[in-house]
């Protein structure tokens, strides 16, 4: 039976996510080992910080330094709902199964709820800031705290059996209204206390996709469906009062105004429409129509003085109620990634989301430019490394989009030019280019100073699987599912057939030694010669080996398998170096890698789990539980020896400080 030991992990530092001076943070941390009858010793940080205590051979400390946030998950002719924080701090949306909070300020600080079993559609908070409801793929909502990092659960209910859709808060934090997609109806308004039922969302025929709560009495509750008609609550209990049917298309959104004194709804008929919030008699159109696609989202400034309107024609507008006069256009650009499916204002921050999953920060004073747009994934992430200078992280995910991160404080951008298209498998640096293996069967290079791809593209005979390069020969060689490739000047020079599926690769530059992984349960040792592969030897593992890297001294090389194996060999016998088992990991292992100094591996794992392992004292590890929770690890980089820089399939990449072991 194998057993983890936990890891306690805490950070102190200022964390505007939670309004506090100092917040600390705990990676689902063992208790220590005890034993009756036998005391502990607890040890302290001098400059009062952190704690420490052992469990098994592991004394860690550690602190997750950043999370470089996903973006949300769009879909094409889908509106996105975003959430606002009502301290005006924060907002949030969704993205898998993970709640993405973010600071408004400075949205590099993140944090991520992931206690959904199944993919979340949209997550609001209460009026009074401290607890947010989410719902989710399968009509449960949760309510759970936000003043604490642990995000205590307060209460689990399943009002509809299918998607919720949208959620709105009673001002008095007391009621809460979902509406959706059910099998038996498609919306509830319920106690957020108990889950009784306050009244019954009826009257529509089709699933509703959007709800609102009058901010003040008497209650009224207001709905979008697809049935192309807005229906009116009055309560609580709440009772359907009346339709209305201005609107030809879906009803995408509708919202009332701060003060409640009017609401407005949008529809994929590309109009928008006012209405008193307290009759809901129509008030007026908003031009005519109000965009020439479809609207899928409307915010209210903070004194109800002017609504901003998100549309599929790839402009957002902002319009004066009042007059419901156009104030200002915003063009979010030409291709269709540019549709605008989501919109907040929050404070004096107006955003909005693009197709892409692009946040955009919308400039009044300059409709043409955002003020910033804060870019990264919205798919799993499936190659993760350093420029050669360690100052920029570069990520690659499933749909083929490569984006770069300062190493130092997580200013991204998308990198340009055409690449794959699709699912990048293999990632490397060499001087001041970066090379890329794609599922399009190609090898192309990026240029790191122009952050754009070049026109280089190597054709490859079959799907690579990874790629290493041997800079002082401008080599590099691919791992392909029949064959390995070894490109020299941006050119083939030669191919070695193979008669197992490779799935791993990397160079010794000393001793010109390369080791391929295969799904044959070997690590095949060849050497290079001119730029010709001749085998030498084949390592024997219990399973497909899923990954293999050469130490950074070339004296070890490491590989893990699907056994939930890590092995080291020692070189040049490729000999185990010590009769210590590395085999803490409780699945298939996906990922290891080096530190700088040679002295740590860091395995990454199907289980959710990173375990730091140490060459000089092989007995002694590191647990990371839940590292990404409910995501395996894909990719793991050393930035230096004391920080290990993760990616996942939740999108999300992360940086930890290790400073123990």
């Amino acid at each position: 039976m194998l057993t983890h030991f936990g890891v306690f992990g805490c950070e102190a530092y200022c964390n505007p996510i939670y309004g506090h001076n100092l917040a600390v943070e705990f990676i689902y941390a063992t208790l220590p080992r005890t034993q009756r009858g036998q005391p502990i010793v607890l040890g302290g940080d001098p400059k009062g910080k952190n704690f420490l205590y052992t469990n098994g051979n592991s004394v860690i400390i550690r602190n997750i330094e950043f999370i470089y946030a996903t973006l949300p998950r769009t879909q094409r002719g889908q509106p996105i709902v975003l959430g606002g924080d009502p301290k005006g701090k924060n907002f949030l949306y969704t993205n898998g199964n993970s709640v993405i909070i973010r600071n408004i300020e400075n949205p590099a600080i993140a944090d991520i709820y992931t206690e959904h079993s199944c993919a979340v559609n949209v997550a609001k908070y209460s009026p009074s800031g401290f607890y947010i409801a989410s719902g989710d793929q399968s009509g449960k909502i949760r309510i759970w705290d936000t003043v604490n990092k642990e995000h205590i659960l307060k209460n689990e209910f399943q009002p509809i059996g299918g998607p919720i859709k949208d959620i709105s808060w009673s001002p008095d934090n007391q009621r809460i209204v979902i509406v959706g997609e059910g099998r038996e109806r498609f919306g509830h308004v319920f106690m957020a206390e108990t889950g009784t039922s306050v009244g019954e969302i009826s009257g529509q025929s089709k699933p509703i996709n959007s709800c609102d709560f009058r901010p003040n009495r008497p209650f009224r509750i207001v709905t979008g469906s697809e049935d192309n008609t807005i229906a009116v609550f009055e309560g609580p209990p709440f009772k359907f009062k009346m339709t209305k049917q201005e609107h030809t298309r879906f009803v995408q959104a509708v919202r009332y105004s701060p003060s409640g004194s009017h609401f407005a709804s949008a529809g994929f008929d590309g109009k928008a429409f006012l209405y008193d919030g307290q009759s809901s008699d129509l008030v007026a159109e908003f031009g005519s129509p109000a965009h020439k696609g479809g609207v899928y989202a409307v915010a209210w400034k903070g004194d109800g003085s002017q609504l901003l309107t998100c549309s599929g024609d790839k402009t957002c507008r902002l319009w004066d109620v009042s007059t419901q006069q156009l104030i200002s256009e915003f063009p979010m650009g030409t291709t269709v990634d540019d549709q605008q499916v989501s919109c907040l204002w929050q404070g004096d921050h107006l955003l909005s989301v693009s197709l892409s999953g692009f946040i955009n920060y919308l400039d009044v004073n300059n409709p043409a430019k955002p003020l910033r747009v804060v870019k990264g994934h919205n798919k799993p992430i499936t190659v993760l490394t350093l420029s050669e200078d360690r100052s920029t992280i570069y990520t690659g995910s499933h749909d083929g989009v490569m984006t770069n991160w300062n190493s130092g404080n997580g200013v991204n951008d998308r990198v340009g030019g055409t690449g794959h298209g699709n699912q990048v498998n293999g990632l490397k640096a060499m001087g001041e280019d970066i090379y890329s293996c794609g599922i399009d069967d190609s090898l192309r290079q990026i240029n790191v100073e122009g952050n754009t791809y070049t026109d280089v593209v190597v054709k490859l005979n079959c799907q690579p699987r990874g790629l290493d390069v041997l800079k002082e020969q401008n080599i590099v060689i691919v791992p392909c599912v029949k064959e390995i490739t070894v490109v020299q000047d941006n050119r083939k020079v030669s191919t070695l057939p193979i008669k197992y599926e490779s799935s791993c690769l990397s160079i010794n530059p000393e001793t010109l030694e390369v080791a391929v992984g295969g799904d044959d349960s070997k690590v095949h040792i060849y050497s290079l010669v001119g730029t010709n592969l001749e085998h030498k030897v084949d390592l024997d593992h219990l399973g497909p080996v899923t990954d293999c890297a050469y130490s950074p001294d070339n004296k070890y090389l490491v590989a893990c398998d699907s056994n939930r194996k890590v092995i080291l060999y020692g070189l040049p016998e490729y000999k185990p170096p010590h009769n210590k088992e590395w085999g803490f990991h409780n699945a298939r292992v996906n990922c290891v890698s080096w530190s700088p100094n040679s002295l740590l591996v860091a395995s990454g794992s199907l289980d959710t789990t990173i375990i730091i392992w140490s060459v000089t004292n092989p007995s002694k590890h590191t647990i990371i539980k839940n590292a990404h929770p409910q995501s395996q690890i894909t990719r793991l980089v050393w930035l230096d020896n004391e920080t290990v820089i993760s990616t996942g399939q939740d999108c999300n990449t992360k940086v930890w400080q290790v400073e123990a072991i």
